[in-house]
């Protein structure tokens, strides 16, 4: 279905591997859902976009809409970045201005053990998905790139199901899809990263470019090459596929509850460029 019209919604969520065997939100059978259009697909100044559900959820802070993507918006043939341009862009056209994901993630710290629960509070960017943006008309100023707020929600749904939750660390984001070698996850280690993945560079960064709050729930998958022991595959896809409902329905609750308002500061560390950065696409 195409829609050149994107609906109105508060909320964009980047759905990754942590829900990906999950069809979010309506398998969930959740009454408080009602989902309100699928397969929504859009023209972007970026590209023909993944597809969106649309969906309304009635929690404790009243109904809040909801626009959400598989995967970050990844696909065949598509680069990420481009991927993660569409996405945000039609987030921004919709009005978004807070972004949840989850995803699957690598341990780098060797205290960290599958099926343990990270809300990181920082990053480290080493891929290559650099100089892009929706916007461009701001400085962003990464000082305190995830949102205090949201990630108090996911962590206080996360600790309700796991019994180990963390509320601070360090992704590592690499481009992937390749796992790393043992002397590349030495080297990350020693950058101070937690644990490591794709997808929540340049996510981070483009919710600030377009105004909007960014956290993240991330389960640990595996242990990365050197630490602590290999990891097996099944006991990788068994958590991709044993967990995926309980991380869905984290995520949903925080977008039921969590408060719209922008009182958590991510907006201080969002200034307006002393830049002109010229549009020269020929549809803008």
């Amino acid at each position: 279905m195409t829609d050149q019209n994107v609906p109105s919604a508060q909320f964009g969520i980047c759905g990754g591997s942590g829900s990906l065997s999950f069809d979010f939100p309506a398998a969930l059978d959740d009454e408080r859902v009602e989902v309100l259009a699928t397969d929504l697909v859009f023209d972007t100044p970026f590209g023909r976009s993944p597809a969106f559900t649309h969906f309304r959820v009635t929690g404790s802070g009243g109904p809040r809409e909801a626009l959400a993507v598989k995967m970050h918006g990844w696909r065949r043939g598509v680069k990420r970045g481009d991927a993660s341009l569409q996405v945000f862009w039609v987030f921004s056209e919709a009005g978004v201005t807070k972004v949840l994901a989850d995803g699957g993630v690598g341990s780098l710290n060797h205290l960290l053990d599958p099926r343990d629960i990270v809300i990181p509070n920082d990053f480290i960017d080493l891929s290559v998905k650099q100089d892009i943006y929706v916007r461009g008309d701001h400085l962003l100023i990464m000082r305190r790139p995830i949102c205090p707020e949201l990630s108090s929600q996911l962590y206080a749904g996360a600790s309700a199901d796991f019994s180990r939750v963390f509320k601070r660390g360090t992704y590592l984001v690499t481009d992937g899809p390749r796992f790393e070698s043992v002397a590349e996850v030495d080297y990350m280690k020693r950058l101070g990263g937690d644990v490591i993945g794709q997808s929540l560079a340049p996510e981070v960064f483009l919710a600030r470019d377009i105004g909007a709050c960014y956290a993240g729930i991330y389960i640990v998958v595996n242990y990365g090459e050197g630490v602590v022991r290999e990891w097996e595959h099944d006991e990788l896809k068994a958590v991709f596929f044993e967990e995926s409902e309980t991380i869905a329905r984290i995520v949903l609750d925080a977008v039921a509850d969590a408060p719209l308002t922008q009182d958590c500061g991510c907006m201080d560390h969002r200034k307006p460029s002393l830049l002109s950065i010229p549009d020269v696409r020929t549809d803008a």
